[in-house]
């Protein structure tokens, strides 16, 4: 592609040097270019990437692109805001691939995971060719790839729309955060289908507020609808959970028909007759095709509200009710999601990514209608994220478990006593006594406790980090998965 080709792209740009240049690829990483490559400088929330423009000419840039004219013996294109200019370069260099296939995107605080699994088994068991990007992996065809991001950055985002476009993907299923879509990630990929799983607090410590949190993610709803429509299966869908507040405003930022889904309030997916056991739960699904019962082997009120808005997303996709109860009936637990870890123990061993007030209260929720003997929880707070939220999910834990182990989750740069210190005032609100809870910065050692104090009956919930295989200390990234640690803890104690 030829550097001149670019500038029809943005109506304020131009081009200093020679605009003949062609370029073979694009990196917005001075480490990963190659000869050849265009480099563009955005300027990020650590760093700005002009300041590395010299690096990535060394390794062999030809041209790049930039807010501000550098030094440099290099042909450039001047643009007004590099990140914007990433995301329409990487959807024009890649030929639009978003537009080759359905996009589902899937935000909100809590749920993203889960629902895009489950939207991925019922299209696939149904014969389509799907793909899956989110907080746990990226998968193409049959093979999966690890995540850095929830979502990610827009020109590995249109790299591997192109890469599921060749592999002839139908359906791309995608989690999309609320930095995705306040940084602009998302541009120049069309969505089909935008569902939105609930809002509670997290990420304020980028967003500032809830409201700024809120219109962040109806970014995605306000991008459905805006160019019409020449075919009726090229239609978009708004499908939203009628019992969050922030639905109706979503409704309104949606340019397109809106389905619901919920349990407390009426929706064109609920569910009613709610049971729910260790090993799963059974509820009366009612939709706009028709009525069956389900069986499912999450555990959950909130695993109901994913299961909902999932199955939704698939009536809208032709899907019928008959097979899409078939594919919620053999969806099994998904990674780090209320994952059992089993050693033939007398009790039950819960992990799960539950990292917000929100999301430590739906896990606990769910165990306090299963557990027969005490709940043991071992839970923390990540370190250089949200303060706020730290004593919340203190007392959250407290209110709920009989006992508590105050550990670290990934203290980053701060130290690990400091977070612990923060969260404890809310157990002292919830009225735990000193007796019920112990506050251990080692997460190792707090999680062999949690399981070596265990009885018959009870359940320990290992909440926070769920699929992550690592810990993050002082800079330094540490090998450690909780359902590693629990299973240790577990042999250890036979022995």
């Amino acid at each position: 592609m030829l550097l001149k080709e670019l500038a029809s792209l943005f109506t304020v740009s131009s081009i200093a040097g020679d605009g003949g240049t062609e370029f073979t690829g694009i990196q917005a990483d001075s480490r990963l270019v190659a000869p050849g490559d265009l480099f563009i400088c955005v300027r990020g929330l650590i760093s700005d990437g002009h300041a590395y423009a010299a690096k990535a000419v060394e390794a062999g840039a030809c041209a790049l692109v930039v807010e501000e004219l550098l030094p440099l013996d290099i042909p450039m294109i001047l643009v007004k805001d590099a990140r914007y200019a990433m995301a329409v370069i990487a959807g024009r260099f890649y030929g639009y691939p978003s537009q080759q296939m359905k996009v589902i995107g899937i935000t909100g605080t809590n749920g993203k995971t889960t629902s895009t699994y489950i939207i991925e088994k019922i299209l696939g068991d149904h014969g389509f060719r799907t793909g899956l990007m989110g907080s746990v992996q990226m998968k193409i065809g049959d093979k999966a790839f690890p995540m850095a991001h929830t979502t990610q950055e827009s020109l590995d985002l249109q790299k591997n729309f192109a890469a599921m476009a060749e592999n002839k993907t139908d359906y791309c299923i995608m989690e999309v955060s609320s930095h995705a879509l306040d940084l602009g990630r998302v541009k120049e990929t069309r969505f089909r289908t935008a569902l939105f799983t609930n809002l509670t607090q997290d990420h304020l410590d980028y967003h500032k507020t809830m409201d700024e949190y809120r219109i962040a993610k109806g970014l995605l709803f306000s991008r459905l609808g805006n160019g019409g429509i020449e075919r009726p299966q090229d239609r978009s869908y708004a499908v939203l959970n009628a019992d969050d507040p922030a639905s109706a405003y979503y409704a309104k930022q949606a340019g397109v028909e809106v389905v619901t889904y919920g349990i407390a309030n009426g929706a064109d997916v609920r569910a009613q007759d709610i049971r729910i056991t260790a090993k799963g739960t059974a509820f009366r699904l009612t939709t706009f095709l028709g009525e069956a019962d389900v069986q499912i082997k999450l555990v959950g009120k909130f695993n109901v509200y994913n299961a909902l808005g999932a199955v939704a997303v698939c009536l809208l996709e032709g899907v019928s009710l008959e097979q899409t109860v078939s594919s919620l009936t053999a969806m099994l637990p998904v990674e780090g999601r209320m994952e059992a870890v089993e050693e033939d123990q007398d009790f039950l061993v819960l992990v799960d990514f539950a990292h917000t007030p929100d999301g430590l209260e739906n896990a606990l929720t769910a165990v306090k209608e299963v557990a027969q003997g005490r709940i043991i929880t071992v839970f923390g707070c990540g370190g250089d994220r949200d303060r706020t939220k730290r004593p919340k999910m203190g007392r959250i834990a407290a209110s709920y478990s009989d006992y508590v182990f105050v550990t670290s989750d990934n203290p980053r740069s701060e130290e690990p006593e400091a977070i612990l210190k923060d969260i404890e005032p809310g157990v002292h609100e919830a009225g735990l006594s000193a007796e019920r809870y112990e506050m251990i910065a080692d997460r190792r050692t707090a999680i062999q406790k949690a399981i070596e104090m265990a009885s018959p009956k009870d359940v320990v919930l290992i909440a926070g980090k769920g699929h992550e295989t690592y810990q993050i200390i002082k800079g330094a990234t540490h090998h450690f998965d909780d359902r590693e640690e629990a299973r240790s803890a577990l042999r250890s104690r036979k022995h």
